[in-house]
């Protein structure tokens, strides 16, 4: 009996083509495909997994769920994230990847519809795990794709620009899920990027494209003539398997996966609870909230291109240095954001739009280009979904505190909650300070082919 699996497996490879001019004009253009696919397919399926941030007041105050329990709720499909994103990685280096990033964008688009269905705690949680998993096999895929289709001395580049998806992405969620909530109520936020996102699944089938050797084309390193020097042997670097298991021996892996890990506790403490945050520490509405966090997400758009253009073209495609430019100003956003006062619009609306600038280059470096940097390209996959594991258990540890240091935080005087963010605050920000130091210690190390 015939694997049904077998239709997610990556093509055989296929006679190198010997027309010099008909290798050009193919690469050209399914490179283009390549970096539009992955693009636009994880940022436009983005809403999938943070429609719950634009809804979570709407939800306390409608007593539906307590903070602690959207905490739980949230960190569900963050954990299983970090394990998805781990598996699915390892599967993404032996996958076609048209088929398998397209099929997890139609399953998470058909969990968010049906969530929509229903208010039952356990219910939820289990839909929002499964959600999670499923929108782990779109990081994968497009590490795998950049490996594939981008040589190193331009991967930052391209990384920069597939980097944007999640600053894109952000910003729909919080300007559109934000507006769709505010006028249709809480279960608008998920029917509506659900339904949108069945037709973007279709798109990603369309445009992405399985490996180079699986058309007939050389290796990207071949065409581009860009080999580095090697720090692995042949077979290490011939054979998938080998690959993999050799990403777990280098020591920078791992200081790059508890940097990122930190970095995600601030980044998703402003994701998860930063329409909370602006309506009840800040004083603003939903959709001015949503307009805030939406503007902090169009700077990141130029902080990921910004990133891969100033450690490509500045530093020789060196990233620490980068890593110092932006972890410092980034830091610096934060102080501005949760320490002034309520009342300056103008201030705060900067602090967000520098926040998102300098975030978003980060998170390029620490969350998936540096590693890719570093690991044997065949492994491009499985090294993504390593760091995500430690990512995203950062994100779904916050979440969890979070929730518990908010609700702490909360008291109710006349039947009105009012919110102390105090605690929450200095475990936001010190997890930014924590990756910052971390990144700095890997300031020598070297890249592989």
């Amino acid at each position: 009996m015939k694997n049904p699996f077998q239709i997610f497996a990556t093509g055989q490879d296929k006679s190198t083509i010997q027309d010099e001019k008909k290798v050009n004009a193919l690469y050209k253009k399914y490179r283009l495909k390549v970096i539009l696919a992955i693009t636009l397919g994880y940022g436009l399926a983005y809403p999938l997994r943070l429609a719950l941030s634009a809804m979570k007041k709407d939800l306390i105050d409608g007593g539906i769920f307590t903070a602690s329990e959207l905490g739980i709720i949230g960190s569900a499909l963050l954990y299983t994230y970090a394990f998805g994103k781990f598996t699915n990685g390892i599967l993404a280096d032996h996958a076609n990847v048209k088929r398998f990033f397209a099929t997890g964008v139609l399953i998470s688009a058909l969990i968010n519809i049906a969530i929509s269905n229903t208010i039952v705690l356990w219910v939820w949680i289990v839909l929002w795990g499964l959600n999670g998993w499923f929108q782990g096999f779109g990081a994968p895929t497009g590490a795998v794709s950049l490996a594939s289709w981008f040589s190193n001395r331009e991967r930052g580049r391209y990384y920069g620009i597939w980097s944007t998806a999640h600053a894109f992405g952000e910003g729909l969620t919080f300007i559109v899920s934000a507006t769709l909530v505010s006028f249709f109520g809480w279960r608008a936020g998920f029917w509506g990027p659900g339904v949108f996102c069945i037709f973007i699944a279709f798109g990603i089938f369309v445009f992405l494209q399985d490996r180079p050797q699986t058309l007939g084309l050389p290796s990207i390193a071949d065409w581009k003539s860009d080999h580095a020097r090697q720090s692995y042997d042949k077979e290490t670097l011939n054979k998938t398997g080998r690959a993999q298991l050799a990403i777990f021996k280098i020591p920078a892996i791992w200081i790059l996966g508890l940097a990122s890990a930190s970095m995600y506790v601030t980044r998703y403490a402003i994701n998860s609870w930063g329409f909370l945050y602006l309506q009840e520490a800040k004083g603003y509405s939903l959709i001015e909230a949503g307009s805030i966090l939406g503007l902090n997400t169009v700077a990141g758009l130029a902080g990921c291109v910004a990133y891969g253009f100033v450690s490509d073209k500045f530093f020789n495609a060196k990233r620490p240095p980068a890593n110092l430019i932006f972890g410092l100003l980034e830091i610096l956003a934060l102080v501005i954001i949760f320490y002034t006062s309520p009342g300056h619009p103008v201030i705060l609306t900067s602090a967000f739009v520098l926040y998102g600038f300098t975030l978003s280059g980060i998170l390029a470096s620490l969350g998936g280009l540096f590693a890719i940097d570093i690991a044997p390209k065949k492994a491009a996959g499985a090294v993504m979904g390593f760091i995500g594991i430690f990512s995203y258990f950062g994100a779904g540890f916050q979440d969890q505190i979070s929730g518990i240091l908010i609700e702490k935080g909360t008291t109710i005087v006349d039947g009105v909650r009012h919110y102390d963010f105090s605690d929450a605050i200095t475990f936001w920000l010190g997890g930014s300070i924590l990756s910052f130091i971390l990144a700095l210690t890997l300031w020598k190390v070297k890249v592989s082919e």
